[in-house]
């Protein structure tokens, strides 16, 4: 019993000696960052200061919460995370569960799905900007042609719409993305658990929803905690695609952050948001990490 406990002691030790440098280099990368922001949120540097810190203390918060833009930009981005990332999902999982079928060309199908998301995402907002533009955009072209509309539609100049065509445009590059993740997971189920469930007589969606869902919950967690903190984060697709606008409708807390900073060089308030928002962040994914993981405990119990 004493050599095993010093065994697994030894085993630990080797474990950490293996992982400090990795963990030495997420604390320079991230960590470094992160307190330098808290730092800064307490100090006023804006050209109102000649960009020389003044120490604030709690101002920059109270100010934040007056902020109606930002207000703005947090339900901007919560509706953009929400609707792309459900979306995705659920067509990735549609995709996988196509894929994890026995076809002709199944590889190089599989090959060709992952393009949109190895693409650059500038170039996919730029092309998406001009499928939507409203004069020479494909999109109305077609419409028009169908005789579904008479004139063209101001897709990027209409709020609703335009917020509409961003979720378009990134739920169409990352969905091959989740549907490779869940793909992976499908093929890790072993095929003697639905042949033995159909022996007891399970149809195909009593297999999907005993069998496939509860194995495939870890791939779906994985997925959607690191689509979400994506999402949430997202800037350079819309950036291009509609810079904003209209109107602020698509404005993301990122792309308010970036004007706080490079456009009014308002350094101290920008540092503040950066902390609220991953703050916020932060609090979410734990949030969907626990109800996922309930889900998933629950699931496995019922197999």
């Amino acid at each position: 019993m004493t050599n095993l406990h010093t065994l697994r002691s030894r085993e630990q030790r080797t474990a950490w000696l293996l992982l400090t440098p990795a963990l030495l280099l997420l604390l320079f990368v991230f960590a470094y960052p992160i307190l330098r922001a808290f730092w800064l949120s307490a100090f006023t540097r804006n050209l109102g200061t000649e960009l020389q810190p003044v120490f604030s203390g709690l101002d920059n918060y109270v100010r934040m919460a007056g902020d109606g833009r930002f207000w703005q930009s947090l339900w901007a981005t919560t509706v953009f995370t929400t609707a792309s990332v459900l979306s995705e999902l659920l067509l990735g999982l549609l995709i996988a569960l196509v894929l994890n079928q026995a076809f002709f060309g199944r590889g190089i199908v599989r090959t060709t799905a992952i393009l949109p998301w190895a693409l650059p995402t500038a170039l996919i907002g730029l092309a998406w900007a001009w499928i939507f533009n409203d004069q020479f955009g494909i999109v109305n072209d077609i419409l028009l042609r169908l005789g579904l509309i008479k004139t063209g539609i101001n897709w990027l100049g209409d709020p609703t719409l335009a917020m509409l065509a961003v979720i378009f445009a990134d739920v169409w590059k990352t969905t091959p993305f989740i549907s490779i993740l869940l793909l992976a997971g499908l093929q890790s189920i072993s095929k003697d658990l639905y042949e033995a469930y159909s022996v007891d007589g399970a149809n195909a969606w009593q297999s999907f929803r005993n069998i496939t869902l509860p194995l495939l919950l870890p791939q779906i967690l994985i997925a959607v905690l690191f689509r979400f903190a994506q999402a949430f984060g997202i800037f350079d697709l819309i950036a291009v695609m509609t810079g904003g606008g209209p109107g602020g409708a698509t404005e993301v807390v990122s792309l308010y952050i970036y004007s706080t900073v490079m456009r009014y060089l308002d350094f101290g308030y920008g540092a503040a948001l950066v902390v609220v928002t991953f703050l916020i962040l932060i609090a979410a994914v734990a949030i969907a990490s626990f109800l996922l993981n309930k889900y998933r405990a629950k699931a496995s119990g019922a197999i």
